[in-house]
């Protein structure tokens, strides 16, 4: 058979990289005769720029800027000389990965680090940026990448915000005076919140980030009235409505608005520039993956999106998992997934399977494969 493998992360223990490597020594274990293509994806969160780099033949620059707590941090970014193209990992350099657990309150992070490499980035010659924004630790809505890049932030008395807490104070949004980055903006989001509300950035993603529930008013009061604002002053009414724009604590809606930058799934921006569509039809079967397959996995998420998209070619599609978890969603997934398969019940426990990935992935794909004899047997 002819095997595509289009695995996203195993958010904290495996790159998608490394996880269609291991898939692929499993299955090609059980299955020798078997060609296999490998197909790393990413939806715009961690790992988005190695994905998209590989993919285009980009080459990797590294730059000083500072995490989401302002400390000193070499960040990587790569660059497209043939389309003058910068691509761009939010979470490599404002990332929650990036931070030592707990250590940090939300109230005390933001975004300035993602402006230091816009700049370098446009100093490079970038006249297109396309920015994956998942996986960050912030909740600023891109206050601290605008203050950066020379906007300000003023109270009634002229004075100005330094703090993203302090926004609730917003009176006016004064444009940069002297240049910033120029171009085109593309900005891949992984989640189509917006900004605000029971469904918005501080209290759904909050929380994994920091937040706590008495948090909430503080947050929410600092982002309303930054999008108030910023909505009048820059004549984009609606703006915190749009889908994408509370992804990565309002970072969406910040470039947004600051750069005009347009929003697109991460998952979608995959697809066009690595063809998949195509590779799946060329594919007597594809093999998806990532960390935990559950209700969320059906519900936009790329390995989701990779099942629909091989169920609308009829191409059979198996899902493999760290952790399988579809309670109450067992008919949605067998409507997309030929199979699914878990480290997690169907190999170990949940501590044994996060401390010994590359163990337990390479078994689990030998284990799919032993049962996937011919393509018949799939189908």
């Amino acid at each position: 058979m002819n095997v595509l493998i289009v695995p996203d992360k195993f958010k904290g223990t495996l790159t998608a990289q490394a996880a269609a490597a291991l898939i692929a020594e499993g299955w090609q274990r059980a299955r020798p005769e078997d060609r296999l293509s490998l197909l790393p994806m990413s939806d715009g969160g961690d790992g988005f720029g190695g994905v998209l780099a590989n993919l285009s033949k980009a080459e990797m620059h590294s730059t000083r800027t500072t995490d989401a707590a302002g400390r000193p941090h070499e960040a990587n970014w790569w660059w497209d000389a043939t389309t003058d193209t910068a691509i761009i990992e939010s979470a490599g350099i404002i990332g929650l990965a990036l931070l030592p657990p707990g250590k940090f309150h939300p109230f005390n992070l933001d975004t300035s680090g993602l402006g230091i490499v816009l700049r370098e980035a446009a100093a490079r010659g970038a006249r297109r940026f396309l920015i994956g924004i998942g996986g960050s630790a912030t909740n600023d809505g891109g206050f601290g990448v605008a203050r950066f890049l020379g906007w300000r932030f003023l109270k009634e008395d002229g004075g100005q915000i330094v703090d993203w807490t302090g926004l609730h104070s917003l009176s006016r949004v004064m444009p940069p005076e002297s240049s910033q980055p120029d171009g085109k903006f593309v900005v891949a989001v992984d989640v189509q919140n917006p900004l605000l509300g029971p469904t918005g950035a501080s209290r759904i993603y909050g929380p994994q980030k920091g937040l706590r529930p008495e948090d909430f008013p503080t947050a929410e009061a600092a982002l309303e009235r930054l999008a108030a604002i910023t909505e009048r002053d820059l004549g984009m009414p609606g703006a915190a409505q749009e889908p994408g724009t509370g992804a990565a604590g309002g970072l969406g809606f910040g470039l947004r608005c600051f750069l005009h930058a347009k929003l697109e799934s991460g998952f979608e921006i995959f697809s066009r520039i690595a063809k998949l569509r195509g590779q799946i039809r060329q594919s007597d079967l594809v093999l998806t993956a990532e960390g935990a397959i559950d209700a969320s996995t059906l519900m936009g998420k790329g390995v989701g999106e990779v099942a629909a998209m091989c169920r609308e070619e009829d191409v059979p599609c198996i899902g493999l998992a760290g952790t399988l978890a579809l309670d109450g969603a067992g008919e949605a997934s067998a409507r997309l997934f030929q199979h699914t398969y878990g480290i997690v019940p169907q190999l170990t426990d949940p501590a044994d399977a996060r401390s010994n990935p590359s163990k337990w992935l390479p078994e689990l794909s030998y284990l799919a494969a032993s049962k996937a004899s011919t393509p018949s047997v799939i189908k």
